[in-house]
């Protein structure tokens, strides 16, 4: 029996239909070689045409679940997700600060589909300045990036300029993802390290994708716990994603397809 393989920490919603949240999360673990582990701060009621509704359990429970993984296995990376409101995300914030995790990757689910917040001012507030700092890197779209820094992030001068902000706000690295962002028929992911600034590339696909910025930080994540470099993490994810897209299916009546997330190369 080997006891040798390495664990990451999801700390994110739950996805009943099963192509978001830490549904993705655990199939891009698993494609990545590492053991999955999960703490649930909201439990949602969906499939691939909408939310029927949103269940939070008490923060005293998130806590429990959050300790049991520390406990008994060796997380080497935490990937956050959905964080509901101000009282998940300050325990959260608390549970990282006792247990101090080699890689935090910080996916600010802050904008629904439609367009509306999820995060009242609050919450809003405490992950700007509480938590965001806390992350060895953070990876927002285009409007999450804007409610973040206040700048427009449409073009690429604003994309650039929220890159900067969002990097000066104490995240070790930055990742803008580009799909939201108007690079015409190219997606461009920005990556800021400081020193260092990469663009990836990549085409358009005209696909209604559920779970994919779920699968990269996922992927990220793992790829940081099994040795990669930022930089090197963030290729291989982004390499990932595409795969997965390119093998993407419809499990529902919805127009939304869902990632295959079963393969991955090697991080390292």
């Amino acid at each position: 029996m080997s006891h040798d393989r390495i664990s990451v920490l999801t700390i994110a919603g739950s996805d009943s239909g099963g192509g978001a949240g830490i549904q993705a999360d655990l199939k891009t673990f698993a494609a990545h070689g590492v053991h999955g582990l999960t703490a649930i701060t909201a439990l949602t009621a969906q499939h691939t045409r909408g939310v029927m509704g949103v269940h939070v359990p008490p923060v005293a429970f998130l806590r429990a679940q959050i300790d049991a993984c520390f406990a008994d296995f060796d997380v080497r990376a935490v990937k956050l997700g959905m964080l509901a409101n101000a009282q998940v995300i300050d325990a959260v914030i608390d549970a990282l600060a006792r247990h101090r995790p080699t890689h935090i990757v910080l996916d600010p689910v802050m904008v629904a589909t439609s367009g509306a917040k999820l995060l009242d001012d609050a919450a809003l507030d405490a992950m700007r300045t509480r938590l965001l700092p806390l992350a060895t890197l953070v990876t927002p779209n285009g409007p999450e990036a804007a409610l973040l820094t206040g700048i427009d992030v449409q073009g690429a001068s604003g994309a650039d300029a929220a890159l900067v902000a969002l990097r000066a706000m104490g995240a070790r690295a930055v990742l803008l993802k580009g799909g939201h962002v108007d690079d015409g028929r190219t997606v461009i992911d920005r990556l800021h390290e400081g020193q260092a600034r990469v663009d990836h590339h990549s085409p358009r696909q005209p696909l209604e994708a559920h779970g994919t910025g779920c699968t990269l930080a996922a992927a990220i994540a793992a790829r940081l716990a099994s040795g990669a470099t930022i930089g090197q993490a963030v290729a291989g994810a982004l390499a990932h994603v595409q795969r997965a897209l390119a093998s993407a299916y419809a499990p529902g009546t919805g127009a939304v397809v869902v990632l295959d997330s079963h393969d991955a190369e090697q991080p390292v």
